[in-house]
């Protein structure tokens, strides 16, 4: 058979989740050939060759133990997958979250990450319900590029721990202390570690330029696992860390090394223990909550941005189109479910999605592939993985931060971008490493708005003319005034415009506004005009208001400023206007010589 059963999801409401699910229903809406699935089934694997190391370590790095990195990409990748707006996104655990996972884990312990997830899954899926998922294109690019370079260097710095097999007491949460207490703790080095993890790292760098066919992780993390478990088989004193020395797990009330080798179990997120402490250091309260309230806005902040910035990247590799809300509300309920079977906070993965459409996948069914491969691995090769070499996860990690800061794009910015981008990309880098997102995004958006509106005051003017116009069948006496507004006049121009309005000397028997070139107007800019209005009617003059575009139009007819003979006219164009003001001084003579402008 050629093509796979057609599945309907017709007839169901518009706000439900699984009709939102717009990149699985139209993957199957006119059938879904078998050759595509094929090319999905390979994409998917390729995925989860590459997944399964990457989501460990990135668990390890944010205070977790590496099962319940697989849990997410399983649990969290399948749903998200299911129910996302994507077509070519890979979701699972991700380097951006390290920075914001960590501090969450080292404060409130497992419970609390777990629960800061699934608060940020319910933000999620308010946010695409609301259609909020085109609204976050307006982040600036300088932002995205910043507070992205500044956690690349903060996945950094938490890699060198396990890289060097430094001892450090604690794990500072900022950036220049733990750097300081690393400092400190290079006494402690271990060779050893330190060893495996530079022959990881090397293998990592050099294998893609012969061949990327094979992914580098999973030759430079098998080498780098074979090569410590040989080197221990013939220098005893040999030793590395690995996930089995370092982590352990419960079962049926007896305590094993390494990572289990079982299916994701339903659980509450509020009761799971810590793996370090064998117990439950979170308790649940409206305190608690409140406390988490903050980490998880910032979890679904940076959710929302890495899975729609992905979608995009996505779509110009594959040439398709994903749907942003639905996008939102998949990665909403993913986070939402993965919690309750150990995971944690998942996102769409660039760097997974990229792979997965340089292997020929095209649909969420290359995806779903990634879930399973994953499980199957878990269930099928625990014990082996339970040898992998920290400092290998280490230096895997090095790599993904390394190629996350695109350094090359920074500098580019850098070199050649206006110097308020410049403040903006700079302000954001330096505010992540010294402090977190939250303040980082903040700051980068504030400045970035600040600075657009400066430049969009700068396009906005209101001059004085010399009485003459295209449009005018004659110029205007001497006594009768002619102001051009063009641009928007907002909050940010209307001081600028109210400031040459105020240039005018003696006592004009007219004054026209041509607002011909004003699109939008606010109410400050309505404040200003009013303002000037108001002097000179004072003055004595008559005021005339032309050409008003349909915007500013209807603002000033909810201001209930309309006609009042002798005082205020409103007119359709400046001819008409003219015509007008000619009542007023009779000395306006039009010029039958000069063509009537269009």
């Amino acid at each position: 058979m050629r093509y796979i059963q057609r599945i309907s999801l017709s007839g169901l409401p518009d706000w439900s989740p699984i009709q939102c699910a717009t990149a699985i229903r139209q993957t199957f809406r006119g059938g879904y050939s078998l050759a595509s699935l094929r090319r999905d089934v390979v994409a998917g694997v390729v995925v989860g060759v590459v997944a399964l190391p990457l989501s460990m370590a990135l668990a390890i790095a944010s205070g977790a133990p590496p099962q319940h990195g697989l849990f997410t990409a399983i649990v969290g990748g399948f749903i998200i997958a299911l129910l996302g707006g994507s077509f070519t996104s890979v979701s699972g655990p991700t380097a951006a979250f390290v920075v914001l996972l960590a501090p969450i884990t080292a404060k409130f312990g497992l419970a609390g990450l777990m629960i800061a997830s699934l608060m940020a899954g319910a933000i999620l899926v308010l946010m695409g319900v609301a259609r909020l998922g085109k609204l976050l294109r307006f982040i600036p690019h300088p932002v995205t590029t910043g507070f992205t370079a500044g956690i690349a260097v903060s996945i950094a710095a938490l890699q060198l721990k396990d890289f060097m097999g430094l001892q450090l007491d604690h794990r500072p949460e900022h950036f220049p202390e733990l750097v300081f207490a690393m400092a400190r703790a290079l006494p402690t080095l271990h060779w050893t570690d330190f060893g495996i993890g530079l022959f990881t790292l090397a293998l990592l760098i050099v294998w893609p330029k012969f061949t990327k066919r094979v992914p580098a992780a999973l030759v430079a993390l098998t080498l780098g696992a074979v090569l410590a478990w040989g080197l221990g088989l013939f220098f005893p004193s040999f030793h590395v860390d690995t996930i089995a020395s370092r982590f352990s797990y419960l079962m049926d009330g007896q305590t094993f090394p390494g990572i289990p080798r079982s299916f994701p179990r339903l659980v509450l997120p509020w009761n799971v223990v810590d793996a370090a402490t064998n117990h439950n250091s979170f308790s649940f309260s409206i305190e608690q909550i409140r406390d988490l309230a903050i980490p998880a806005l910032a979890i679904a902040m940076l959710g929302a941005i890495e899975s729609l910035l992905c979608a995009v990247v996505a779509d110009g590799m594959a040439g398709t189109k994903h749907d942003p809300d639905a996008e939102l509300i998949g990665q909403g309920i993913g986070n939402l479910v993965t919690p309750f079977f150990g995971g944690i906070a998942a996102t769409a993965a660039i760097a997974r999605t990229a792979t997965n459409i340089r292997a020929g996948g095209r649909t969420p069914v290359a995806a779903l592939v990634h879930a399973l491969f994953v499980l199957a691995a878990m269930l099928s090769l625990a014990p082996l993985l339970g040898q992998m070499p920290m400092a290998s996860l280490a230096a895997l990690l090095l790599i993904v931060a390394w190629n996350m800061s695109d350094l090359r794009h920074f500098t580019h910015i850098v070199r050649v971008a206006p110097r308020s981008d410049v403040v903006v990309l700079l302000a954001c880098f330096s505010m992540m490493v010294l402090f977190d997102m939250v303040v980082a995004v903040g700051v980068g958006v504030t400045l970035a708005a600040l600075l657009f509106m400066r430049r969009m005051a700068e396009l906005t003017s209101a001059k004085l003319t010399d009485g003459d116009h295209p449009h005018l069948l004659a110029p205007l006496p001497p006594d009768v005034l002619l102001y051009e507004i063009a641009g928007p006049l907002f909050f940010g121009a209307a001081e600028k415009a109210g400031n040459a309005l105020s240039l005018a000397t003696g006592r004009p028997s007219a004054v026209i506004f041509w607002l011909g070139a004003v699109p939008t107007m606010d109410i400050t800019g309505l404040v200003a005009l009013e303002s000037a209005i108001r002097k000179f009617q004072a003055m004595g003059a008559m005021v005339v208001l032309t050409d008003i575009q349909p915007e500013p139009a209807a603002l000033l007819s909810r201001a209930e400023i309309k006609d009042d003979p002798g005082r205020l006219a409103i007119c359709h164009s400046l001819q008409e206007a003219e015509m007008l003001v000619r009542l007023v001084d009779p000395r306006i003579v039009p010029d039958q010589s000069k063509p009537t402008a269009a």
